[in-house]
């Protein structure tokens, strides 16, 4: 994927000489990684032969909620100096509770992944839209903390939060699926629930905590656009559910389950990334940038369903 991605690049050059520049390099860091937090939940799910479509609404009501805390402009901690530490707490509460309701509808009712988490991300749009409506007269909600800003805007030594931050997230996410009982079980329980229940794997307490992590991946995504945007919005994310699913399966995770890397992740993030940034600097409409990127993520999609038949037909 490296290789593809720099081969782009090099077909791209002469028509944009701008992409290969440490400006665009920056630009396209600083896009992936709220995209690269969102991908790495969406991996626990499609592990388990699952499927989160709820992720963006999460993020767009926990913004909200989040906002009206700690919003000067009439919040319910305005002023206070633990603002922006329970407004942080509200963030990671609303992305695990989702996460945990997702897990449990489709464990306890037997319901499809898609159709919970379809559910869920109607609900929570329509509910983050009303919420805005009771807290502001515009849009969104504006006028956050300084000390809240920073986390999207602000680093040290040059280094941005929001990049240390992803850091941690990816480690700690590959520590997971590759040195732990849990990550064995996840895989286990995508390749073969049935296979996984006879062996021991409690089956629906790890479909569960997947959701869950796909919840708290979302909330700090959230954490990170919210404060680059310095406003709670309704409508954030909106665009990018199709950019987080195509990353993770352009990266190699499997839509069928039992199949994927965090490592794989990064570089399909950064794929996409690279090819939304050339796009824009080639100066085409924007309906053009969402044909071509929907077509790599079809075409992605298309290789993963053909690889899944093959490995079917080599087992049997």
């Amino acid at each position: 994927m490296l290789l593809l991605t720099a081969l782009y690049v090099l077909c791209l050059w002469p028509f944009a000489p701008e992409i290969v520049s440490v400006q665009t390099a920056l630009e396209v860091v600083m896009a992936m990684l709220p995209l690269l937090l969102l991908a790495i939940g969406q991996t626990f799910v499609l592990i388990v032969a699952g499927i989160d479509l709820s992720i963006t609404s999460t993020m767009a009501f926990s913004s909200v909620v989040a906002a009206s805390l700690m919003t000067g402009d009439g919040g319910y901690l305005a002023g206070n100096a633990l603002a922006v530490p329970v407004a942080l707490v509200a963030f990671l509460l609303i992305g695990l509770a989702v996460g945990y309701a997702n897990g449990l509808c489709v464990v306890r009712f037997g319901m499809p992944s898609f159709m919970v988490t379809l559910v869920a991300q109607t609900f929570l749009s329509g509910a983050a839209i009303w919420f805005t409506s009771l807290h502001s007269t515009s849009v969104s909600i504006g006028d956050l903390p300084a000390a809240f800003s920073v986390i999207g805007r602000g680093g040290v030594a040059g280094i941005p939060y929001a990049l240390m931050l992803c850091l941690v997230v990816a480690f700690a996410a590959h520590w997971l699926l590759s040195r732990t009982t849990l990550g064995r079980w996840l895989y286990a329980v995508g390749n073969n629930p049935r296979a996984a229940t006879v062996s021991g794997v409690p089956t629906g307490r790890v479909i569960i905590i997947a959701f869950v992590l796909a919840g708290f991946c979302a909330a700090l995504a959230s954490i990170v656009y919210t404060s680059r945007l310095e406003t709670g919005t309704p409508v954030l994310g909106q665009r990018v559910l199709l950019d987080v699913i195509g990353a993770a399966v352009i990266g190699g995770v499997s839509l069928f389950g039992g199949r994927g890397k965090i490592s794989w992740v990064i570089l399909g993030v950064l794929f996409l990334s690279v090819v939304d940034k050339g796009l824009q600097l080639l100066g085409l409409s924007q309906s053009i940038v969402f044909a071509v990127k929907g077509g790599v993520i079809l075409l992605a999609a298309i290789i993963d369903a053909l690889r899944s038949r093959i490995l079917v037909r080599v087992a049997a």
